[in-house]
């Protein structure tokens, strides 16, 4: 019997092997964990959750690392952070540069550069205390729309999503309860700049204090994505072993975390779909 060119058509396309975006589509990913002031003993985890993420998620792949140098002096900084020059990055292909934890005045080789790279069109990413971080580099705080003013206790909180439609809410809904958390305090944040992801309706620091407190937010700046949160100084936030030492958050609100930060990630490399139109009245 001949058979149809379309019968044989469907059976080309059958023998072909199933599509694995780890594979060939994979946008490429730099995790940043250099810090200058403060050091996080969550960074370890930030690593193997970011690479982990990517993995299983298929829609980014951590291919290298500007890690903390042995050595910490001028020269070593300089050496491990000279992966990001925009040379570099456009050698190696790089559509999203994760600040994971990052603190200080990092010694960028072209910081300026830095910024332009991101506003021409690439994926910026930061957690936690990336906003504390380049307090000395207005560019970098004006691209973020968010910088470090201090923090309280570690407390209990609870979050109110700004956009429960957009990739970051991470299927999570109109509120979050975090157990424990370090949450931040932001200054230098214009609200017309930026779309609330996360909020608070108060600081859990200062509960009579009753004010919109900014948790996590998205924009773009120039043709580049931004995403940012500011939770991730735990341990138990980062990782959702369950054996995990001295854990206060149960397993369940790091696999949240997880969600959320796959959800912010995916948006800035333009994989998912999410408004980045500025939201100043959300209540």
């Amino acid at each position: 019997m001949k058979k149809s060119p379309h019968f044989l058509l469907i059976l080309a396309l059958a023998s072909l092997p199933a599509f694995s975006a780890t594979a060939a589509e994979a946008k490429r990913a730099l995790v940043v964990t250099v810090t200058t002031g403060f050091r996080h003993s969550s960074i370890p985890h930030a690593e193997a959750t970011l690479t982990k993420l990517g993995e299983q998620s298929g829609a980014y792949k951590v291919v290298d690392f500007a890690r903390q140098p042995q050595k910490v002096d001028a020269a070593s900084l300089k050496e491990s952070l000279a992966k990001l020059s925009p040379a570099n990055l456009k050698a190696n292909n790089i559509d999203l540069v994760i600040f994971a934890n990052t603190t200080g005045d990092l010694p960028l080789p072209d910081p300026e550069g830095f910024i332009q790279w991101i506003n021409d069109g690439h994926a910026f990413a930061a957690m936690h205390s990336g906003c504390d971080t380049f307090h000395k580099f207005p560019s970098y705080i004006e691209m973020l729309q968010g910088e470090f003013a201090g923090h309280g206790a570690q407390v209990p909180a609870e979050l109110f999503a700004g956009d429960k439609a957009h990739p970051a809410n991470g299927g999570i809904g109109e509120t979050w309860k975090i157990e424990q958390e370090e949450m931040y305090l932001i200054k230098n944040q214009d609200p017309g700049k930026v779309r609330s992801l996360w909020f608070m309706r108060h600081h859990p620091n200062n509960p009579a204090d009753v004010k919109l407190y900014p948790v996590s937010w998205c924009r773009m700046s120039g043709k580049g994505r931004v995403f940012y949160t500011s939770l991730g100084h735990r341990e138990d936030l980062w990782s959702d072993d369950a054996a995990l030492k001295d854990r206060r958050n149960p397993v369940a609100i790091s696999q949240q975390y997880q969600a959320h930060l796959l959800g912010g990630l995916k948006w800035a490399l333009g994989l998912a779909p999410g408004s980045a139109e500025p939201n100043p009245d959300v209540k």
